[in-house]
């Protein structure tokens, strides 16, 4: 059982080691007047500081949590550490012998087990990078070589090599003193039929080290064809590793992250690597895991969780790369910060960035980064059909409730804006009233079940019948509807009186029509010849040229219904250019709408250049609108 720690090394340990030097080692302070210090609490969520530390007088508390105490108490709580593992952990730090009661100097029985572990890790790392000069290590130099890592790089981040032997860093350890329970323990080496083995052999090796800079775990990748193991293989979950609160890089990365106010998240080892040396020295990793809960808190501590600071997540442009970056967008709220996203181009990741465009486009990728919410949005608006108005009403469907989740109101509004942009639906405030209508129903627990049924938008455009498409029984005519009116009488025109409109008639398209069965009586006219065409035997061959009963009746219907023709009589070329005008200007009106929404579109997604020309074309049509009220059918 290990001896007592002598109470005069124990003092000697706190007033060596400044309680700040410490305590900003996990989370950053800043000035809270008085000399005292603050910062988010290590030990609670929370959203402003309320963790105060003083300096001069060694000690800090929490007015959240009400937890407070000395440097060794902080040490001991943060990182779950017995007392006297705490004071071996500052003593080490401070270069303090440490004497036991029943006597000796810091012997190797006496330490805590999670010392023992922090130090077997520590050995373990050193003959790891001794072992990448080795001859056996020449794949291991030859894998960095083509990623365009040195030996310096290869130094500054600690990578080495594990020989392809069972046992030999499990022998050198033993040689230390460490005892094959504390190796297994430690999880680096495993049990074998002959008892332990190295768990990682004939791998390049990197230390994962945590806040402090201590190595708790190591990533291994494979190297050989004929190594069966996975592509990486990490240290199992131990005392001192637990994967869902370490993040790779951390160490190097922390202090221009609180400096900066911007963590950059990786994919991997080798794209922290490329990003630190290409100057984004606040790049950051998970290590076997996604990103997650654990993680989020060790940034928020080093961010001061304030809305000026930024999380950028950086994926490959491929599927799996935006689905990761989507699954971390589920933890966008738990921030304060911002959070962005950087896709980098061709699917390469940073490293691979590096090594063909050189160390500018990786920074560039970075700060060429778009906020995660606006990426979401995009990325489940792209999968639907925005041509269409049910393809844009799915889309609302689908992307609505991620901006009703955005628990800022102001900048809730602000998205629920740019959706609306983003789908080309003109009327902004139908977007802003869905997105409202789901988050006051996420806020009351969607306890009603179902989610709210949407209210009917406001018209944008017209609903046309496909061309070609026969529809036998479409839906029912609103004889009170302007439009169908119009269309109603250029149709009886057309087959009452066809020397009145035509030519002009004959180039309508059925598309011009908003309600099915008259875009069907107008492609029906076209078959049986056009208006032009007109004889003793038209409507007949109008009749016949009918697709079904439905349309024939219609037809036989619009032939022997009177005009509206205000002044009564037989209509004059004058009554029948002004229904040829209403019916060309209701077109024009609804495809300007069409235009106008796809060239918002088109800019929200930055798409400027194809969005120049659709603004072109809608200029066109403005002028035409307005020559057709100015003209009237002298413009048609």
């Amino acid at each position: 059982m290990a001896g007592r720690i002598n109470d005069e090394d124990v003092k000697a340990v706190r007033d060596a080691v400044p309680i700040d030097a410490v305590v900003s080692e996990y989370l950053q302070l800043r000035s809270a007047g008085g000399g005292n210090l603050k910062g988010l609490c290590p030990f609670h969520d929370e959203k402003s500081p309320s963790f105060h530390v003083s300096p001069s007088k060694g000690f800090y508390h929490c007015f959240g949590c009400q937890e407070g105490g000395d440097t060794l108490d902080f040490v001991r709580k943060v990182d779950h550490l017995s007392f006297s593992e705490a004071v071996e952990r500052l003593a080490a730090q401070a270069g303090i012998t440490l004497r036991y009661e029943e006597g000796g100097y810091g012997r190797a029985s006496q330490q805590g087990e999670r010392t023992r572990l922090v130090e077997a890790h520590r050995a373990a790392a050193a003959y790891y990078a001794e072992q990448l000069d080795s001859p056996e290590a020449e794949i291991g130099r030859r894998f960095l070589d083509e990623r365009g890592f040195d030996k310096a790089a290869a130094e500054h981040f600690g990578v080495g090599y594990s020989p392809a032997g069972w046992d030999h860093l499990t022998r050198f350890l033993r040689g230390r003193g460490f005892t094959d329970k504390e190796l297994i323990l430690s999880g680096i080496s495993q049990d074998g039929r002959r008892g332990p083995i190295d768990r990682f052999r004939g791998r390049l090796m990197w230390p994962i080290r945590d806040i402090t800079g201590e190595v708790v775990g190591f990533g291994a990748r494979k190297l050989r064809e004929d190594d069966n193991g996975p592509k990486y293989l990490n240290t199992p979950e131990t005392p001192l590793y637990k994967k869902s609160h370490v993040l790779y890089g951390i160490d190097l990365a922390k202090r221009d992250i609180a400096k900066e106010g911007r963590a950059v998240v990786v994919e991997g080892y080798t794209d922290v690597m490329a990003c630190h040396l290409a100057g984004v020295t606040t790049a950051i990793a998970t290590s076997g895991t996604a990103f997650g809960e654990g993680h989020i808190k060790i940034l928020r501590r080093l961010l001061m969780d304030n809305s000026r600071s930024e999380v950028v997540f950086t994926f490959d442009g491929d599927a799996a790369g935006q689905k990761a970056a989507l699954r971390a967008f589920e933890d966008d709220q738990k921030f304060a910060a911002r959070t962005s996203i950087a896709i980098s181009p061709g699917g390469m990741d940073p490293c691979e960035l590096r090594l063909a465009k050189g160390d500018v486009a990786v920074r560039e990728l970075v700060e060429g980064r778009s906020r995660l919410f606006e990426f979401a949005l995009r990325s489940v608006v792209d999968e639907h059909d925005l041509d269409s108005a049910e393809g844009r009403s799915a889309a609302l469907e689908a992307a609505a409730p991620i901006v009703a989740r955005i628990k800022d109101g102001s900048l809730q509004h602000e998205y629920a804006v740019r959706l609306a942009g983003l789908l080309g639906i003109l009327d902004t405030q139908f977007v802003v009233r869905r997105v409202g209508q789901l988050a006051r129903w996420k806020r009351d627990g969607g306890q009603s079940g179902r989610r709210p049924a949407p209210a009917a938008p406001a018209p944008q455009g017209r609903q046309t019948a496909p061309s070609g498409v026969r529809t036998t029984a479409g839906p029912p005519l609103h004889l009170r509807s302007p439009a169908h009116l119009v269309e109603r009488e250029l149709l009886k025109l057309a087959l009452q009186y066809p020397h009145l409109v035509s030519p002009v008639f004959d180039a309508y398209g059925a598309d011009e029509f908003t309600a099915p069965p008259y875009a069907q009586v107008r492609e029906t006219v076209q078959v049986a010849g056009g208006a032009a065409a007109a004889d003793g035997e038209y409507v007949a061959r109008v009749r016949e040229a009918a697709p079904d009963d439905s349309v024939r009746r219609l037809v036989t219907e619009l032939t022997v219904e009177p005009l509206r023709n205000p002044g009564g009589g037989d209509p004059d070329e004058a009554y029948a250019g002004e229904q040829l005008v209403a019916v060309r200007l209701a077109a024009v009106r609804a495809r300007t709408a069409e235009l106008e929404g796809s060239a918002r579109r088109l800019d929200a997604q930055g798409a400027h250049e194809k969005s120049a020309g659709v603004w072109q074309e809608l200029w066109v049509l403005q002028q035409y609108a307005t020559a057709l009220r100015e003209r009237g059918a002298a413009a048609l």
